[in-house]
């Protein structure tokens, strides 16, 4: 793979010449990518997700949208910390261009990573795919059940829900509204996972297949892209983009460090239990110089100590605590600019297939950090009883939504199969854009109508 041809900022719809005149202050592509984006529905639709407590009433909270903000200032500030290290890796085929280029693309991929997150989160996609898993049989189109319509993939593609995928599947279906048509570049980075639902396992040493990122509706156009910039080698080998490194970095570093704080700030944990809890997930014996990442954990470890003092009020906790993650947040950055330029063939040819915190000196401090999330956060009484609402909200939605649309277009009042009021004014509150892509798109395909909406 080469940068020229990964940085393209070829688009799937041709776009209206720009008057010569603009020419004179020059904006590059990426910019106007980023111009986009934080105008678009789409991203503005993140705010009212939270990102780690749900239906979450404070201001402090992160939501969706302030989390990707953070995510796309990491990814960017890792994208300059590529072309500007001062080590022996640092790579020599990043032009200024480049780097320009690379910076601005992990800005935008930032800002649009959680694009198609459902309500609830990693949650919500579980019970999405139970839902069709539960329901493809019962529900009937024409005269025989929804699931005689779909192919083996169409079907995994709908009982394995996943966010990523349905984030490409938001933006390639825009793509013929103006707002949100982007470069070859944001979209290939934005796929983590460059596979199908019939290829994907939790299991695989490769990291790229442990998750869908593309659905069979978008497939020729994802594979197009690919093509065109070159993560496609041709032999039916589909390569991550390099730069979905980063961003996955960014995202690991944000989660792990800001949603950590904001569990703090509503007093899920103590300071006193975190440091017991960080100080009991490595082994003591291995805390060696030089010799192992317990040694790096353990000295952050002492450094929160220190930054706390002898004075253990909640004030000093809370300034010790967020002190102690900015700092922390920028040894997991070092790292993961490390191990991305260490790699940096192997990243390039195609063959990396770990994480960028994998054999780090950090690599203990990060699964620590994530661990904390789920003992102290994630399995807090108050979010698992709002997540467990989670299953009535979206399957009482899912009932009523998929009835809709799957009879907006089929009528046949001989069979019973029309719209009733109620469908009607479910299919009101649709958004216009929404309504506007699924036209744009529509192609008389029943397969693809029935499930996909074209």
């Amino acid at each position: 793979m080469e940068w020229k041809k990964l940085l393209s900022t070829e688009k799937l719809t041709p776009e209206n010449s720009e008057p010569k005149v603009f020419s004179d202050y020059p904006i590059n592509e990426f910019e106007k990518d980023y111009n986009k984006i934080v105008s678009s529905a789409a991203f503005r639709r993140l705010q009212d997700k939270t990102q780690v407590f749900p239906l979450d009433k404070s201001d402090f909270v992160r939501t969706r949208l302030t989390h990707s903000i953070e995510v796309s200032t990491i990814a960017r500030q890792l994208g300059i910390m590529i072309s500007k290290n001062t080590t022996r890796y640092c790579p020599s085929d990043i032009d200024n261009e480049d780097a320009e280029g690379i910076a601005s693309v992990l800005l935008c991929a930032g800002l649009l990573h959680d694009l198609g997150n459902p309500p609830f989160g990693h949650f919500g996609e579980v019970i999405i795919g139970d839902w069709f898993k539960e329901h493809l049989d019962s529900i009937q189109y024409e005269d025989a059940s929804l699931r005689t319509w779909l192919s083996e993939q169409m079907t995994a593609d709908l009982e394995n829900f996943e966010g990523n995928a349905q984030a490409l599947r938001i933006l390639l279906k825009a793509k013929n509204n103006s707002e949100i048509n982007l470069s070859f570049a944001i979209i290939s980075t934005l796929v983590k996972y460059p596979t199908d639902a019939l290829s994907y396992s939790k299991n695989d040493p490769d990291i790229k297949k442990h998750k869908l990122g593309y659905y069979v509706a978008e497939q020729d156009e994802f594979l197009h892209i690919s093509e065109n910039i070159g993560t496609y080698d041709g032999s039916g080998q589909m390569h991550r983009h390099p730069l979905t490194f980063l961003l996955e970095a960014a995202d690991d570093i944000a989660y792990a460090t800001a949603d950590l704080e904001d569990a703090f700030k509503k007093r899920l944990f103590s300071l006193d239990s975190f440091i017991e809890f960080f100080r009991n997930s490595y082994n003591h014996e291995d805390v060696i110089p030089f010799g192992n990442p317990a040694y790096y954990s353990n000295i952050l470890i002492q450094e929160l100590c220190e930054l706390r003092g002898e004075e253990h009020t909640l004030d000093r906790d809370s300034q010790a605590f967020q002190t102690w993650l900015d700092h922390t947040r920028r040894w997991l950055m070092y790292v993961a600019v490390y191990s991305f330029s260490r790699n940096y063939r192997e990243i390039m040819n195609g063959t990396y297939r770990e994480d960028l915190f994998t054999e780090t000196n950090h690599s203990i401090t990060i699964e620590i950090l994530k661990g904390a999330m789920s003992r102290f956060a994630f399995d807090d009484s108050n979010i698992l009883k709002l997540e467990l609402s989670a299953q009535t909200i979206l399957s009482f939605l899912l009932d009523k939504f998929v009835h809709a649309v799957l009879y907006s277009d089929y009528q046949d009042k001989e069979k019973g199969f029309i719209p009733s009021k109620a469908d009607k004014k479910y299919l009101s509150i649709f958004s216009d854009n929404y309504k506007r892509d699924y036209k744009n798109m529509k192609t008389g395909d029943e397969g693809m109508t029935c499930i996909y909406g074209y």
